[in-house]
């Protein structure tokens, strides 16, 4: 097959309710189909957003990580993790450590970082018997679809991000940024623009002030583009927030999020955005090989609860950096 025309490649298959989905007889040669055809997937993934491709057969890393790299070329080292991962080489990882019968709610990946993936790989070696999809929700439309009032605010503000790292739960400070030399992190959160306080049990406290609505890149349009409801308390599962907060203070949380002048989001607000995405949902239970490619800044994703085992492999390309991403923390000290 050539990459030079989109004809090579069987029309997608469009469904209410589901990601585009592309059904292709396994290449003897995995990892040279991808990069052959990369041009192909790739357009498909300007045009909607995300694409699940099934048939591939994915099922060892070393093959996974060599069709990522085919189709997206230098992969991205992660930085700032909330949740620890298992790597498998350079760019290639599990996916977070996440208790499985909890949802891990619609986000847009490291949106908090200054430099954050334009475009997220995903493939599934190992299906779990139930649930578990890697669900997708269009940006535009899920910004389009909340309250005027509150995507002006959020838009005005941005949005704040607090961090307390601790051995207990959570990333821990090596996963997050690469070393526990607290000379080295201290640089790093200069560098990128994240405010830190060492407390006086050693453990570290950050904050960091983000745009919650940007451009695409490419389409110049408008996207809701953050990890608001996901990191915010009142997304977490009650017992789990009750027992956080009973040990860790309301202040001390492992990661939280407000408005972008410091003011707490409630938790109508959260339901308001949550249920946004859910309107906007489009969801495929993977199956054991399939790979799927996802515009991160167009299109958000979830993981939702599963039994049985579960292995997705996930690597992050592309590195975006829109100079009004960072916004200054002053204006969360009013």
């Amino acid at each position: 097959m050539s990459s030079s025309s989109l004809a090579a490649l069987p029309e997608v298959e469009p469904q209410p309710g589901k990601p585009p989905i592309l059904h292709v007889e396994a290449p003897g040669d995995a990892p040279h189909w991808a990069a052959e055809n990369r041009d192909a997937l790739r357009a498909q993934v300007t045009e909607h957003g995300v694409l699940l491709i099934r048939g591939l057969d994915l099922q060892e890393a070393d093959q996974v990580g060599a069709v990522f790299a085919g189709l997206a070329g230098d992969l991205m080292t992660e930085r700032e993790a909330f949740a620890p991962r298992q790597a498998y080489g350079h760019g290639l990882y599990s996916s977070s450590t996440w208790p499985a019968n909890q949802p891990m709610c619609m986000h847009h990946e490291l949106s908090y970082r200054l430099e954050f993936p334009g475009l997220m790989l995903f493939a599934c070696p190992s299906a779990p018997s139930q649930g578990g999809a890697t669900a997708v929700a269009d940006a535009e439309r899920v910004l389009q679809a909340l309250p005027a009032a509150l995507s002006e605010r959020f838009e005005r503000e941005g949005w704040l991000l607090t961090r307390s790292y601790n051995d207990e739960i959570g990333a821990s400070l090596t996963e997050s940024f690469g070393t526990d030399d607290r000379a080295a992190i201290e640089r790093y959160c200069r560098a990128h623009a994240i405010d830190f306080a060492w407390q006086p049990d050693g453990s570290l406290h950050t904050q960091q002030r983000r745009s919650a609505v940007v451009r695409h890149p490419l389409t110049g349009r408008r996207c809701w583009f953050n990890q608001i409801a996901f990191l915010n308390e009142w997304t977490l599962a009650s017992e789990v927030r009750e027992y956080l907060v009973d040990v860790y203070g309301e202040d001390g949380l492992p990661f939280n999020t407000r408005f972008g002048d410091g003011t707490p989001i409630g938790e109508d607000v959260v339901h308001l955005l949550n249920a946004a995405y859910e309107e906007h949902t489009r969801r495929e239970p993977w199956q054991a090989g399939d790979l799927m490619l996802v515009d991160n800044v167009r299109t958000a994703h979830s993981r939702e609860p599963f039994t049985g085992e579960r292995q997705v492999l996930v690597a992050m390309a592309e590195p975006q950096r829109p100079a009004d991403h960072c916004l200054p923390l002053e204006a969360s000290r009013r």
